[in-house]
């Protein structure tokens, strides 16, 4: 009976997952699209934090034939499945391809939209311990930093006020 189960198509339903005795992760099993394809790509270009419009006109100049209402959906779809990491500022949501898929928190250069990922050692744990000791308890965060890159901080022209603009936080 097993060997009936193996080996499965990229796209994979509920009721194969169950007759080999698999239990989906989530309740919905998506299947990968064209498009879903192409934006995987297109975020792949880049460690930059990049907005639905950014990732569609990157497709568009590519020659990509992807609607921006597949790319919304899509990105909305990816966010949901922890497939894309999001940012929000001044009420606009940036995405970025996923390396490393545990809990993780980024520095972003507020120009470019590069991001690293970071690692604070005992930061959890310290974060748990705090909300513990404040009479809290299934505490989550986020916790993002804003800064230049070195590339933009060398090249880019600063606004009016003196600001780098892309991704400032204030």
């Amino acid at each position: 009976a097993e060997s009936s189960c193996w080996p499965m198509s990229v796209l994979v339903r509920s009721a194969a997952m169950s007759r080999c005795g698999i239990r989906p992760v989530s309740p919905v099993v998506r299947r990968v699209t064209r498009p879903r394809t192409l934006i995987v790509e297109e975020l792949k270009h880049s460690d930059a934090f990049s907005t639905a419009r950014m990732i569609y006109s990157g497709l568009q100049a590519r020659g990509k034939k992807v609607g921006i209402a597949t790319v919304y959906r899509n990105l909305q779809i990816m966010a949901d499945g922890k497939e894309v990491d999001t940012l929000q500022v001044h009420g606009e949501t940036f995405y970025r391809l996923c390396r490393d898929h545990h809990h993780h928190h980024h520095l972003i250069c507020r120009e470019c939209g590069k991001a690293v990922e970071l690692e604070i050692p005992g930061f959890e744990e310290w974060t748990r311990l705090r909300a513990e000791s404040l009479g809290f308890s299934d505490v989550s965060h986020s916790l993002e930093l804003f800064g230049l890159c070195a590339a933009c901080r060398l090249r880019e022209p600063k606004g009016d006020d003196g600001r780098h603009r892309r991704l400032s936080s204030d």
